[in-house]
């Protein structure tokens, strides 16, 4: 079969298109035929080291197709199930090996490049929104990337859940996208200080909550669009790794809190994936929840696919086509 594989951490350049054996599920896993795989940032942390596995090393969080065959014991799908799933590293490649309590039936309506689409960001936004700061009528959040694969979604539960959404974005056309999506007021952080405009849009007082997918670059000023005692949620480096913070620096700047979570950590057990995943997959399916998808990449073109993403002048998400 062709996969993508890592043998040397580094640049774009590092992703190799090689031909290796179909993996055999054992135990508890199941063998996917892989449709769609999605592109995203943490795909780019593995490649570049800053995450670290052992080369060679496979790649892609998020896939979607049709399920093979399964090893011993696997109760939670079949074969022919088509299925949807994020978190199991491998997915930019034509078969991969999964865990079967991580695959999710995708409903009837749902194609495969919406099950892709969907898991890893739908899911991570998911969170977000009704986990970490679980969002309610009155409060105002601040969304970094508003336009993007994950910012976009973030933006329409934000809304679900009765929210004020302030989203921030580097263009015109991007604040459009994110508007369309259901953003109150945007901000062009290279027309204006995000921070300052954040508290004249809240009367001075500062927002509840900054979900912040952006990193190194925001991180400081972010931490000053918050009102005492609200919180920051850095979930992202697509600017770079977030250095060091003195606690006191949350003390001096209102009390804050800030937290640095994961989509491993939110999808624990099968319960609460399919509790994520099913609001979301539902979502889509019956049209509540929009999936903006730009483009879809040949497998061979992998290092493309990640070279858009990480220029940031993409909006939406970006897919891989696995059938080679």
């Amino acid at each position: 079969m062709k996969a993508i594989l890592v043998h040397t951490p580094g640049g774009p350049e590092q992703l190799r298109l090689d031909d290796i054996a179909v993996p055999t599920p054992a135990a508890g896993q199941a063998l996917v035929k892989i449709y769609k795989s999605g592109v995203n940032f943490i795909d780019i942390y593995f490649r570049s080291g800053l995450y670290k596995a052992e080369p060679p090393f496979s790649i892609g969080m998020e896939g979607a197709g049709v399920v093979e065959a399964v090893g011993e014991g696997v109760t939670d799908v079949a074969v022919g199930d088509r299925v949807a799933y994020a978190m199991q590293r491998g997915s930019y490649a034509e078969y991969a090996v999964v865990p079967s309590w991580q695959l999710v039936k995708m409903p009837d309506g749902l194609d495969y490049a919406q099950g892709a689409a969907a898991m890893l960001q739908g899911m991570t936004a998911h969170y977000l929104t009704h986990s970490t700061w679980p969002l309610k009528p009155g409060d105002t959040c601040l969304v970094h990337a508003a336009a993007g694969g994950a910012g976009l979604l973030i933006v329409q539960m934000a809304k679900m859940r009765g929210a004020t959404v302030i989203g921030t974005t580097s263009t015109a056309a991007k604040a459009e996208k994110a508007r369309e999506a259901g953003a109150d007021h945007m901000i062009l952080y290279t027309e204006a200080d995000f921070a300052v405009e954040a508290r004249k849009l809240t009367a001075g007082r500062g927002v509840d909550v900054v979900y912040d997918s952006v990193g190194a670059s925001t991180f400081e000023q972010s931490l000053d669009s918050l009102r005492p005692r609200g919180l920051m949620v850095s979930f992202g480096n697509a600017s770079g790794p977030v250095p060091p913070v003195a606690p006191l620096t949350l003390n001096n700047k209102g009390s804050l809190f800030l937290t640095r979570p994961t989509l491993a950590h939110h999808c624990a057990n099968r319960d609460e994936l399919l509790w994520r995943a099913g609001d979301v997959l539902g979502w889509v399916d019956d049209g509540k929840l929009k999936l903006h998808i730009e483009k879809t990449y040949a497998l061979s073109d992998a290092a493309q696919a990640q070279i858009d993403l990480a220029s940031r002048k993409t909006t939406g998400k970006l897919l891989l086509d696995t059938i080679t």
